[in-house]
């Protein structure tokens, strides 16, 4: 049966016209990539989250942030450790301009940490949403594209059945139509597990954005104790 079924959907694709070939072929593609992007996501997400626990285990066993090894600073590829070395060079920096012109206070130095953690936040955030617009792209185009060679092949069986002896009879039309509704069907192919994966990928996007910002919180709140 499964091998009837492909030999069935090989002959349904030559016999579709060219365009309809090129639209079934280039779904192909897209469905590579999908499942790509969902694949990669999911382990690069899972990893980061990983990374991003192992590295705030470490940095409560600090007993000062402000004071703490540079090797904390290094890991620029952690999240966690990006916002921790933007929010510590932030606070060093706004020291050293405030004491130069003798207006250094605590609010200063607060100041340009919470500006510095709120913009390696976005620079995060945009990270963990990477490739998620192609994702949803393949999600909305997909089935459209299906559709497109769908009405584009029913177009050209009935043209041809229009022509003098191509015959109107639903023997004459049925193998046109079946293979323009082969495109349809790569579109939805393509379109449903890519939905199902863009939406359990966003979940989990989500869930480590706010994590994130929760992390960001809470260093904040700590450089400020330790601030004062």
């Amino acid at each position: 049966m499964p091998h009837l079924l492909a030999v069935n959907v090989v002959k349904l694709y030559l016999q579709t016209d060219i365009v309809g070939q090129i639209i079934v072929a280039g779904l192909g593609v897209f469905s590579l990539v999908a499942w790509t992007i969902m694949f990669g996501k999911h382990f690069e997400l899972q990893k980061l989250r990983a990374l991003n626990h192992s590295y705030e285990r470490r940095l409560r066993e600090e007993r000062s942030l402000l004071d703490g090894p540079a090797a904390l600073r290094q890991s620029r590829s952690i999240p966690y450790a990006d916002l921790f070395a933007d929010a510590v060079e932030a606070y060093a920096r706004a020291a050293a301009i405030g004491q130069e012109r003798g207006t250094d206070t605590a609010r200063f130095r607060l100041e340009h940490t919470e500006n510095a953690l709120q913009r390696a936040l976005a620079r995060q955030t945009l990270r963990y949403e990477s490739s998620m617009i192609f994702l949803a792209s393949i999600v909305s185009g997909a089935p459209f594209l299906g559709l497109l060679g769908t009405v584009w092949g029913v177009m050209e069986a009935f043209g041809a059945a229009a022509e003098p002896g191509g015959g109107s009879s639903i023997q004459a039309l049925a193998p046109g139509v079946s293979a323009a509704l082969m495109t349809t069907i790569a579109g939805l192919v393509v379109a449903i597990p890519s939905l199902f994966g863009y939406n359990i990928l966003l979940a989990s996007t989500k869930r480590l954005v706010t994590e994130l910002e929760n992390y960001a919180s809470s260093l904040a709140d700590r450089i400020e104790l330790e601030s004062k």
